[in-house]
């Protein structure tokens, strides 16, 4: 028997989700523009889910589709839509339906079979990470001794630690865990990331900038405190 072609297997993502408050698609567009000018490595060609539960209006979503792609956003589907009709507008134009939470809670499940006696796995780089380099923990934290340089570019499935400036973009809990957090000794980011949840350097709050700082989640969103 010839193996098949393909093979179909179950997997999971961690996407960025943009929350609409406007039906009106030259806004959108202009919006999500700014967004990808402040952190074009992050988010240029960046897959992302456009959340639709603030919107009480009718919409053309070829255009708001369209829309995105202009400002250099790749639309995957429709998560947060509630109305009969505007679930049919939006099938209409070919766009499908996600389940935002599901990820998030199979990986905490995931993480609840774990005993607390597991041995943690930790990746450890000793050297300055450069602009332009990508280092990824895979199922593991992370721990940088040196500085990180605007343009590299840090992704751990655990936790974060860098002993040292962080100039770059730094992602905890890659695999969906909200429980991951960032810590950091001089804090300088491009960008933030936990589990999804994003800050671009202007969204960090400046009393933090250049301070030992320490992310994490909050009811799924980002929170900073002083290192201590």
């Amino acid at each position: 028997m010839s193996q098949s072609p393909i093979e179909l297997k179950g997997s999971s993502f961690t996407l960025s989700v943009v929350h609409l408050h406007s039906s009106e698609p030259e806004v959108i567009r202009q919006a999500l523009q700014e967004k990808v000018e402040q952190a074009p490595a992050f988010l240029k060609n960046a897959p992302v889910v456009i959340n639709v539960a603030a919107l009480d209006s009718d919409a053309n979503w070829r255009e708001i589709q369209q829309a995105a792609t202009a400002a250099g956003l790749r639309v995957v589907g429709i998560s947060g839509c509630k109305d009969e009709r505007q679930k049919r507008a939006i099938a209409r134009a070919g766009l499908p339906f996600l389940n935002e939470g599901k990820g998030q809670r199979m990986a905490a499940q995931a993480h609840a079979i774990i005993p607390d006696n597991a041995p943690a796995k930790t990746r450890i780089i000793s050297t300055p990470v450069r602009s332009g380099q990508q280092i990824y923990a895979r199922n593991s934290d992370l721990i940088v001794t040196s500085s990180v340089s605007a343009g590299a570019e840090l992704i751990a499935d655990g936790n974060i630690h860098i002993y040292g400036t962080l100039r770059g973009r730094a992602l905890a809990g890659a695999s969906g865990d909200t429980r991951c957090q960032i810590f950091c000794t001089h804090l300088g980011a491009e960008l933030v990331s936990i589990a999804g949840q994003y800050w671009l350097s202007d969204q960090i709050p400046s009393d933090f900038f250049g301070q030992a700082a320490r992310l994490s989640l909050s009811d799924n969103a980002l929170t900073i405190q002083p290192l201590n």
